[in-house]
């Protein structure tokens, strides 16, 4: 069953990172990690992180979570790096993505970086 079947218009934040991290699953990223940052930073609840082999593969990464978030009434604020492809984030308020080649996550680590966040436990696939 792909992610965009059966997709629910997400009520809460928590709900918004499951699916961001389902549909990226769906798409073969790897590593992906939903952070709870709300009660570290006041601009988002959660940040997710994922990586992805190579910039083409970020760029097909955003376009699935672009379209599927879009069909479900999700659009982003803003989006950064989706020239260079290295490292797109991309911005729904309640949750920000981070979309990695290997090379710039073992860079930047945003995991140790936001160390004290609580990691949502996703479900199995996911």
């Amino acid at each position: 069953m792909s992610a965009r079947e059966g997709l629910l218009t997400p009520t809460n934040s928590e709900e918004l990172a499951r699916l961001i991290c389902s549909i990226a699953s769906e798409k073969l990223a790897e590593d992906i990690v939903a952070l709870e940052v709300r009660e570290l930073v006041s601009y988002t609840d959660f940040m997710v992180v994922m990586t992805a082999r190579n910039i083409r593969q970020t760029k097909a990464v955003h376009d699935e979570l672009r379209e599927q978030l879009k069909s479900v009434g999700e659009v982003p604020t803003r989006v950064e790096g989706l020239e260079e492809a290295d490292w797109i984030l991309m911005d729904y308020l309640g949750c920000v993505i981070h979309i990695f080649t290997p090379e710039l996550r073992d860079r930047y680590r945003l995991e140790q970086l936001w160390g004290e966040a609580d990691t949502l436990q996703l479900d199995h696939g996911d």
